[in-house]
């Protein structure tokens, strides 16, 4: 029998004979509210408070009045470190060794986080927080984001009473494909000049803030706030763009030497402290091509832009704060989920799904998209040498265990309680020790059980006696590291490290040494000088591998993606009925096409036979494929980071009609066959098969969003009667036969640049 609520008053047989009972409200009055701002893709560098020279004023307010570290760090990945942020645990442990968009079959990586690990949302929420969560979740397995659920892992579920966002790893900036609260909305159009999601997410943290302390001034709030920016597409207003025009033509040398002197003038890094030398694959600035000198300072200064208007959408944030009188009692947290991107390659990339599916840029030909990048119609991301850039004085990037794919900046302003206003501070710490921290200031336990079940032991440690010392020494006793199969262990001081390339045997990895405490940006590797403190930290990675969930080792980057038939998933089947219209159906809930040979076919019915519109479309005016019908034709139109591959076929006269498009992959590309439904078709081909389409999903009887062909404008929704629209998947592949096969195309390209 279930439990019943404890009564403390008396029941009667009427109310003149019994006495109401109310139980007390949590006492919540005192307690401070905490906002917690994360950035995406950010590097230690590129904050103005770490030493960059993009306009991060607001950012730089907060670190003024509070404080600021340079020994923090996160997991090198978003998802992990989200989870890791929220639960106060490892990402292993509590399931999320990748991406949410992956569950390969073990406890670490099932694309959500385990219900034996509490978000510090629920947490809160139980004590008597109001709770919002903004922007990017990317918690969830992507399989599970449609509208037909489950809902277990999005966010209202795991303790926000609000949500206005995007479940996906990244969005369009000026295209958002946004949730609010359970329910998605609909893209917004093309034609609506002016908007962009970062100021959309301001708006509604302000509001959700507003209408709370409105109504429950005696309540806290916790809001999580976590940008698109600065994750490609590296997108923003054209007056930030034009800010930023010709800001990085001395290239990335000599910005890179700037940074680095400017933090030894700030004390963000310590005095001694060396530049780290060239990553691997990063040519000088001066060896580089006119043209690829070009792509490249344009594509930091659509970056650089990005940040500066998403700092400005932080200063609206803390300005209302500050006008409801809420500012000094609000714990203000801000940091980054890993280090500087490495995914737009050595020459960075208009439209970053090419690295995604193994392509390189052609330089030559982004020559004349110069103007669009930064703007709704590019998809960019910089080059390694930004990423450096923007990680300095470190190396490697984001995915690498080295200090440039785990070291992030942290900011903590809290005026009520931090009073060193402007200080640094050197302990070590990491992404999982937030939620202690914030539990431990406003006086909240971490349950030992929650919602019936046994939680999984807290493995952070609080931050908190750093905000009055500067000289204590770190609560931490050891850290481990692992993304991809790179690993990496701190202790005492010291870091065990490696580089990992999939496919190497594990036992193959050599193992660096670096004593951190003395070399902040790992240059002096010890190893050999050290072969016992080496031996020492290698067994201790072991042993926290175990204790913590990471094994087994798993270095199949690419392959992960393909792992696709899972049961119980969308992916586990080969064919699909659909009844438009559809929004945004998400990738991992739509046909498991990647690199696969497959057919659809569209049951309309038109009246006059003069009804066009859109049957299906996934992706974006960057990548994707649409199918239409258009001025008597039927239309299929595979594009190809631009480049659009057309098949087109009259289209059927008045009446019902199936119409159909087979895709059949060979060694060269794929065959297309457009069917119009009464014995006439067309005949094309595409040069080679996308992997990948994109984060943007599959429309069905419309094009939401950026439209993937110029031929139309978005939403076009076919005008006549279409009742269903039926997908087939025709040919299961080995994924790592499709991987071979883009490294093989890659390198090809990369030979001939």
């Amino acid at each position: 029998m279930a439990e019943r609520d404890t009564f403390g008053g008396i029941i009667g047989r009427t109310a003149d004979e019994s006495t109401p009972w109310w139980p007390d409200p949590p006492k919540t009055a005192d307690l401070p509210n905490v906002v917690v701002i994360l950035f995406d893709d950010t590097g230690f560098a590129h904050f103005g408070c770490y030493g960059s020279d993009i306009d991060t004023p607001n950012i730089d307010r907060l670190a003024a009045g509070g404080i600021r570290y340079n020994n923090f760090h996160t997991t090198a990945l978003c998802s992990p470190t989200r989870a890791s942020l929220l639960t106060g645990r490892n990402h292993h442990t509590v399931g999320m060794r990748n991406i949410s968009n992956f569950d390969t079959g073990y406890p670490h990586m099932r694309g959500r986080i385990s219900h034996d690990a509490a978000t510090i949302a629920e947490v809160l929420g139980d004590a008597g927080y109001a709770t919002h969560c903004l922007g990017k979740w990317h918690l969830c397995p992507m399989a599970e984001t449609s509208m037909a659920g489950p809902f277990d892992d999005w966010p209202l579920q795991r303790g926000f009473d609000r949500f206005y966002g995007f479940l996906q790893g990244e969005t369009d900036q000026f295209h958002p494909e946004l949730t609010f609260d359970n329910h998605h909305l609909e893209p917004r159009s093309e034609t609506d000049d002016g908007y962009h999601l970062s100021e959309d997410l301001a708006d509604k943290a302000i509001d959700f803030i507003r209408e709370s302390k409105s109504v429950r001034p005696d309540v806290p709030f916790f809001s999580y706030i976590a940008w698109g920016a600065t994750h490609s597409p590296h997108q923003a207003p054209r007056d930030y763009l034009d800010k930023y025009r010709g800001r990085y033509d001395e290239g990335w040398d000599v910005i890179r030497q700037r940074y680095y002197e400017r933090q030894l003038e700030l004390g963000i890094i310590p005095e001694g402290t060396e530049l780290a030398p060239r990553n691997r694959g990063v040519k000088p600035w001066d060896e580089l091509s006119r043209s690829e000198q070009k792509l490249a300072a344009r594509l930091n200064e659509a970056f650089a832009a990005f940040l500066d208007h998403t700092d400005a959408q932080i200063g609206r944030i803390v300005d209302f704060l500050e006008s409801i009188g809420e500012l000094d009692n609000t714990i203000v947290v801000v940091t980054s989920d890993n280090g500087a991107s490495q995914e737009g390659f050595a020459t960075g990339v208009v439209d970053e799904m090419r690295f995604f599916n193994g392509v390189v840029e052609d330089v030559e030909a982004a020559q004349g998209r110069l103007d669009e990048i930064g703007t709704r119609t590019s998809h960019t991301n910089y080059p390694w040498g930004w990423a450096q850039v923007g990680n300095t004085p470190l190396k490697w990037y984001k995915q690498n265990t080295f200090g440039g794919g785990v070291r992030d900046p942290l900011v903590i302003h809290w005026p009520d309680r931090i009073v060193d206003g402007g200080a640094i501070r050197q302990q070590f710490h990491h992404i999982s020790d937030i939620t202690p921290t914030i539990l431990g200031v406003v006086g909240i336990e971490a349950p030992t059980s929650f919602k019936g079940r046994d939680q999984l032991p807290m493995a952070g440690t609080s931050m908190s006696y750093s905000f009055e010392s500067a000289d204590a020494p770190t609560t931490k006793r050891a850290q481990y590291f692992e993304m991809f199969g790179h690993r990496g262990i701190w202790s005492e001081g010291w870091k065990a490290v490696t580089y990992h390339v999939s496919g190497r045997p594990f036992e193959d990895d050599r193992w660096e040494l670096y004593n951190v405490a003395q070399d902040f940006s790992e240059t002096h590797n010890l190893a050999d000088a050290h072969p016992e403190k080496l031996e020492e930290l290698i067994e201790l990675w072991w042993s926290e591998a175990e204790e913590h969930g990471v094994l087994p080792l798993d270095d199949d980057f690419t392959g992960i993606a393909f792992r696709a038939r899972r049961p119980g998933t969308p992916h586990a089947d080969t064919k699909y009925r659909y009844m438009p219209p559809m929004s945004r159906l998400p990738n991992e809930a739509a046909p498991a096409i990647a690199g696969r040979s497959w057919r659809m076919e569209a049951h309309v019915s038109r009246s006059t036979g003069s009804e066009d519109g859109v049957l299906m479309a996934w992706g974006t005016a960057n990548t994707g494929m649409t199918w239409y019908l258009k001025d008597g034709y039927v239309v299929f139109d595979y594009n190809l980071f631009g480049d659009h591959h057309v098949t087109r076929v009259e289209s059927p006269p008045a009446g019902d009609a199936v119409l159909e498009v087979e895709f059949v992959r060979d060694e060269e590309g794929a065959a297309v066959t457009v069917k119009a439904g009464d014995g006439t078709e067309a005949h094309g081909r595409v040069p080679w098969v996308l992997r990948f389409i994109g984060m943007s999903g599959m429309d069905v009887g419309k094009d939401a969003g950026s439209a993937v062909t110029h031929d139309y404008t978005g939403p076009f929704p076919f005008s006549g009667e279409f009742s269903e629209l039926n997908f087939e998947v025709t040919e299961e592949l080995d994924p790592r036969e499709i991987y071979a096969q883009d490294r093989a195309r890659m390198r090809r390209e990369m030979a001939q640049q």
